[in-house]
């Protein structure tokens, strides 16, 4: 399949994110993101390490939940979104809750508005997976991070969130067998979902969704000029787990996120 996933535009993804900005700021807000808040951003964060003092770019950063993190960390961030919308929340926050961060509605497709090497490091923290043009993104990471800036980003794990996903549960009802297939059709889709933890009456959110191989992912990154620095498949912990049931099958059966780190090659004297 081409790398350009046609069939949908940025332009309907900017629209989906659009009509879903409110009830996914409620809901993010009001911590029922229970995957992000006690899994995913606690091993993606351990995984970033020290920000302090870089210059950081939050590619796809949505209402701006992780940049302000990552400002709390004592990096100078700056976010991008395609959605006005959840731009325009994420100004909002920062008037009342003052950062330093800088916002700025645009596709991590297309950062014209950034100079070459404008940062040392670039997050983007599962929002690869609802861009059409995956190839044309890391051209763009690349052009902006400056020699020897790194690269840090998740997406749910390939290998096992796949079009053909499914659990088997064992006889007392636990989700003990993960059966997986259509790896390999990378043909885009619409997916209904709503967080695990919400109340059952939340709308379900509505969004395109581009899922590649890793060899896809791993090629376009080298080929790219990106050097590949270091791979995670973070498991929740026992702790969380016991608190969570319905987390321990990501923690005994499959990889739920993947995790790179890559690098920006130094200039050569």
């Amino acid at each position: 399949m081409n790398e350009d996933f046609l069939e949908f535009s940025e332009q309907d993804v900017a629209r989906r994110s659009d009509e879903s900005a409110k009830s996914w700021t409620d809901q993010v807000r009001k911590g029922l993101d229970i995957y992000r808040e006690y899994f995913n951003n606690p091993a993606f964060f351990e995984f970033v390490g020290t920000l302090k003092r870089k210059r950081v770019l939050d590619a796809g950063c949505g209402e701006g939940y992780n940049t302000r993190i990552m400002a709390r960390m004592g990096a100078r961030v700056t976010g991008v979104d395609i959605s006005r919308k959840l731009i325009e929340m994420a100004r909002r926050e920062e008037r009342t809750d003052r950062l330093g961060v800088r916002y700025h509605v645009a596709s991590f497709t297309d950062l014209s508005i950034f100079d070459e090497a404008s940062f040392d490091t670039l997050i983007s923290n599962m929002a690869l997976d609802a861009s059409p043009n995956f190839g044309k993104a890391i051209g763009e990471f690349i052009r902006v991070l400056s020699p020897g800036g790194k690269l840090f980003f998740s997406i749910l794990h390939p290998c096992f969130v796949t079009k053909g996903l499914g659990w088997i549960p064992d006889e007392i009802g636990r989700d003990t067998t993960l059966m997986v297939s259509r790896y390999f059709d990378e043909s885009p889709r619409v997916e209904e979902w709503k967080f695990t933890y919400a109340p059952p009456e939340t709308k379900p959110f509505v969004t395109p969704a581009f899922y590649r191989t890793l060899s896809r992912t791993l090629k376009t990154l080298m080929r790219t000029g990106f050097m590949l620095g270091d791979i995670e498949e973070p498991r929740p912990s026992a702790a969380v787990c016991k608190r969570f049931p319905r987390m321990e099958k990501w923690r005994e059966h499959a990889a739920l996120f993947l995790y790179i780190q890559c690098e920006k090659p130094k200039v050569e004297d």
